[in-house]
């Protein structure tokens, strides 16, 4: 180092300090929260420390007191392991004065921890040139200059690895079973950061780019897969891989007629949009600021073929919805917090008309593109997401004006422009409704419906049961297209017809929705559509699609009181109903719900003030009358009865889990034996597949415990007991006033007797409610009792292959050993194999479990030195050597627990300490 330039800055940061010394106030105040910062790191209160330094750092006006207050805070998140922070904090420090040495150094640490070595390795070599004779730079250098080699040697592995794969893939001669699994390693390496990089760096990027123009679909999917590898969370990669493959080559094989290939194509081209636009939020600094182009072109082109490839015949119908689910996820949604649409415009602009020529296809009519079933309803959602995105009335005014343009020039073809109306009024409503009333639109309608061609009139009819969306476009159709639907209803010999007829008339008859006074169609009208709709249901010998149809009928239908009666006691068209709601066609299952909700009155309704229902009489307005046999309670005893009631909450709870809840707590004392039992699994259901506190507001949770408890019989099913077991397991883990109210009902004992149960699942279960109820003091207590096999029971399971009942009872041990560290020292007397089992753990595959195994050998060895003794005698100090060496942040609490056994041993006297090693302690 250059003396003279060792002076100027000692000069400088003398100067720096008597400048910031001179200024009274602020910086006073700084000074002590520094000094109060200090205190508390010498003190080990680190996160004290950190509060101090961040509100000094809030009043310092001083630029070198601030840099110092950085290297203080910086620190502080290395104690705490956030390297990130102490990362940024350092070079704040740095970028005051470049020859602080504490603040390079504690850099190289945090980057180091990054895994960002060659950095790490800089900064560490500065320091020890600054500082020849400081140890501690000198063996940090050395620690990096080991991983750095280590590192290098595990890409040169890879690289012989990767070379391997492409010399197969290149080899056309070789066995196609030996290519195609020289393609799957690939992928398997590509997941590795190392692996992708060697693939990337290989010009592997050409060799991909072959496999994609093979006709060998295992090796197309392995080149997708690979790629999708390549470009995950590596933003620079893809727009290098956008550029190089292009989006051509990658529409083309979206638009495959293989579904498969088709998907994962899709799936490539979202990752690599994710990859571009995370990349654009991420703060770059340095050198890749300079290197890294801007991202928002490419995302733009990408967007535009996209465009293009939705009025291609060439492009088959899966590879259509995938364009079309893409641009669903990429135009953004409106936003307070981004208020930019300019992309949500620029789709307009560019491809509104062809999204329009998509919806106006009839997949019936020869010449258009290829079309799933899924195609018109993923257009209606997009449409309605661009509609949604529009911020003024100016904007929305050009898109309906567009959309007018485009139908009126489609007049020509009826067919089109009224498919094209449908598809508008499914997404943006208002704009179908507009489009509706053009000047002869209605007259179309009308015409395709009298015409003998199938597909004319399925085009008309679902234009009008589209249309009946609402009261007012209800109020509409039913001047002009209910005579229409009877007609085709009544005379039409084809299913499809008649069936999409009666559903339109079910959605008219309920147009009035739960207002009895609003209704379209004369008193008897809705229960007579009823009735058709489940005949045609219970009729087996009628396709599924058509059966779907009758249940879209009921969702309409089942708003009016009566109707609700008739279909609960109808146990036949409800046994039909759930059974249809199995099948593959999971479509079927929104309007199974929307019926179910409506029968039990899952839906939260307003009640109107009573003043302002007087005063809207007063003013002659319109106040909605409720149905005086609308009653949810009623409802449920129905189903209940009619031994209905679980099949109806395994699908109802998902919609109201709250609302229906509520319904359920009084069926579990006032129904039968069959329905209490029925309801009480009901609860244990929502308290499973939902939020238990949302579920069960306030004091209504802790009324839950009972029925659930009241399940743990042996009259009940394994399947009950299953359910309550996971049910009270998410409610003991909720607070302990609700772990007491468990105890209380005592079921303590039964959920033990479960613990013994044979069945895997039902066993583990009661292990992990077990494990929540543990951290009661009472539970805890039990385990104290010497005239039991309670805690016998816990380490051998923690040995079991059962990897849920290991984690379930090793979790409990930690706790418990944790908690009451008297249990420790009877731990060997429990088994001659709790060694084997604990070191297992240590072992275990899973991350969780090799924590678990820390833990308990952590607490183990603080409550008593003997077993320390004895667990470091055994291979257990090998294994925590390991683990406490470990650099992966996401193995850090594993790292902490490894490294305090290490320093327990050390203290202990049974291990000895290596001074100059840089964790302190070694073997």
């Amino acid at each position: 180092m250059n003396i003279n330039d060792a002076t100027r800055r000692s000069t400088s940061r003398i100067l720096r300090r008597h400048h910031c010394a001179s200024k009274p106030g602020s910086a006073q105040d700084s000074s002590t929260q520094r000094e109060e910062g200090n205190n508390h790191f010498k003190a080990g209160d680190v996160q004290q420390a950190l509060s101090c330094y961040t509100k000094a750092l809030k009043i310092s006006d001083c630029q070198s007191e601030s840099a110092v207050l950085y290297r203080n805070r910086a620190a502080c998140y290395l104690k705490l392991e956030d390297h990130t922070q102490a990362e940024a904090d350092a070079t704040k420090a740095l970028d005051v004065d470049q020859g602080d040495v504490k603040a390079r150094f504690r850099r190289a640490q945090a980057l180091q921890k990054l895994g960002r070595l060659d950095q790490a390795f800089t900064d560490a070599q500065k320091c020890a040139q600054l500082e020849p004779k400081n140890k501690a730079f000198q063996d940090l250098l050395r620690q990096l200059g080991a991983q750095i080699q280590q590192k290098v040697a595990q890409l040169s592995s890879t690289d012989s690895r990767v070379q391997q794969m492409f010399k197969l893939l290149l080899d056309s001669s070789a066995p196609i079973s030996d290519r195609q699994k020289a393609a799957q390693n690939l992928v398997v390496l590509s997941r590795e950061d190392a692996g992708a990089e060697q693939i990337f760096r290989n010009d592997g990027v050409k060799l991909l780019q072959n496999l994609l123009d093979s006709q060998q679909e295992d090796l197309i999917l392995s080149a997708l897969r690979t790629l999708v590898g390549l470009c995950t969370g590596h933003q620079s990669r893809t727009m290098a891989i956008v550029n190089e493959v292009g989006m051509d080559r990658l529409c083309g094989v979206m638009g495959s007629a293989a579904s498969t290939v088709s998907l994962s194509a899709c799936h490539l081209i979202q990752v690599m949009f994710e990859a571009l636009t995370e990349g654009m939020k991420k703060e770059i600094r340095g050198k890749d600021e300079a290197i890294l182009p801007e991202p928002s072109r490419e995302l733009r082109s990408m967007l535009r073929h996209l465009i293009d490839m939705l009025p291609a015949s060439s492009v088959s119908g899966a590879g259509r919805d995938s364009a079309i689910n893409l641009l669903v996820k990429q135009v953004p949604r409106k936003s307070l917090k981004n208020p930019d649409n300019s992309l949500t415009l620029w789709v307009i602009d560019q491809g509104l008309k062809k999204i329009l020529e998509v919806a106006g296809t009839v997949p019936e009519v020869k010449g258009g593109p290829p079309l799933t079933d899924n195609t018109p309803m993923s257009c209606s959602v997009l449409l309605n997401k661009l509609y949604d995105d529009l911020k003024s009335d100016k904007e929305r005014e050009n898109f309906n004006k567009l959309c007018e343009e485009y139908v009126h020039s489609d007049m020509e073809s009826k067919l089109r422009a009224i498919q094209t109306v449908s598809v508008l009024l499914q997404g943006p409503s208002d704009v179908g409704n507009r489009t509706l009333e053009l000047s002869g639109i209605m007259d179309a309608v009308i015409s395709l419906c009298a015409s003998e061609n199938i597909t004319h009139q399925q085009v008309a009819v679902e234009a009008l049961i589209h249309a009946a969306g609402k009261a007012k476009r209800a109020s509409f159709i039913t001047a002009n297209g209910v005579a229409l639907l009877k007609d085709l209803y009544k005379k039409s010999e084809n299913d499809r017809i008649r069936v999409r007829a009666l559903v339109g008339l079910c959605k008219l008859g309920s147009a009035g929705g739960t207002d009895f006074s609003m209704k379209q169609f004369a008193e008897g009208s809705t229960l007579k559509l009823a009735k058709q709709c489940r005949k045609w249901l219970c009729n087996e010998a009628l396709p599924l699609t058509s059966r779907r149809w009758a249940i879209e009928g009921l969702a309409y239908l089942t708003l009016d009181a009566d109707v609700k009666e008739d279909l609960v006691e109808d146990k036949k068209a409800l046994q039909a109903m759930f059974e249809l709601a199995k099948s593959e066609d999971k479509t079927v299952l929104y309007a199974v719900g929307s019926t179910l909700v409506n029968c039990t009155n899952s839906y939260d309704v307003e009640k109107p003030d009573p003043q302002m229902v007087e005063l809207a009489k007063y003013a002659k307005q319109h106040v909605p009358e409720e149905h005086p046999k609308v009653s949810m309670t009623n409802t449920m005893n129905m189903f209940v009865k009619n031994e209905h009631a679980f099949s109806v909450c395994v699908i109802v709870c998902h919609f109201k889990p709250k609302m229906f809840s509520r319904a359920l707590l009084p069926l579990v004392s006032e129904s039968t034996d069959r329905g209490k039992i029925k309801a009480a699994q009901a609860l244990a259901k929502i308290t499973i597949t939902s939020n238990p506190e949302i579920a069960f507001p306030g004091e209504r949770v802790y009324e839950v415990v009972r029925p659930l408890v009241s399940l743990l019989a042996l009259d009940c099913t394994m399947l009950q007991n299953f359910e309550a077991l996971m049910a009270l397991t998410n409610l003991a883990g909720i607070s302990e006033r609700l772990r007491q109210k468990i105890i209380k009902e005592k079921a303590v004992p039964k959920i033990e007797g479960y613990m013994f149960e044979e069945h895997d699942m039902v066993r583990a279960a009661a292990t992990e409610c077990m494990c929540n109820l543990a951290l009661s003091t009472e539970v805890q207590k039990c385990y104290l009792a010497t005239d039991s096999d309670r805690l016998k029971l816990l380490v051998l399971y923690s040995g079991e292959d059962d990897e849920r009942l290991r984690k379930a009872a090793s979790g409990t041990l930690a706790m418990l050993t944790g908690e009451m560290p008297e249990l420790c020292t009877r731990i060997p007397d429990t088994t001659s194999h709790w060694l084997e089992i604990f070191q297992a753990l240590l072992l275990g595959e899973s991350q969780d479990l090799r924590h678990r195994g820390a833990v308990i050998v952590m607490n183990l060895m603080q409550a008593d030195k003997s077993l320390a003794e004895k667990l470091m005698e055994s291979e257990a100090l090998e294994i925590l050597s390991v683990l406490a060496k470990g650099d992966d942040p996401k193995q850090a609490s594993i790292q902490k627990a490894a490294q305090r056994c290490l320093d327990l041993a050390t203290e202990y006297g049974l291990i000895r300490s290596n001074e100059g090693g840089v964790n302190g302690k070694t073997m």
